[in-house]
């Protein structure tokens, strides 16, 4: 395993997708949607934190995305599966499966 020298916030790595960081922020809610190690907790001060990313992490979600995407259908399985906020859900279900 290759040493981690450089993580993404989550902010940021919506932008690099161009995606909606709330959707991004759903799916890595969970860290057994990525492989472990790929999703960072990094500490701002006391009591705060933001989610970070490393390169493979980025790379995964690129992926996870993209696979879920071939179709409508499949991004709306994907979308019930991974988001479960309904307002999020609501919001990104309106977006084409580019």
């Amino acid at each position: 395993m290759a040493t981690v020298r450089f993580v993404f916030t989550i902010d940021y790595v919506a932008e690099i997708l161009d995606q909606d960081v709330d959707l991004l922020r759903e799916i890595i809610s969970n860290d057994d949607n990525l492989t472990y190690g790929n999703i960072i907790s990094v500490v701002t001060g006391d009591d705060e934190s933001t989610l970070a990313l490393t390169d493979d992490g980025v790379d995964e979600l690129r992926q996870m995305l993209s696979d879920a995407r071939r179709s409508a259908e499949t991004w709306q399985e994907f979308l019930d599966c991974f988001v479960l906020d309904e307002e999020i859900a609501a919001r990104v279900k309106t977006y084409s499966p580019r």
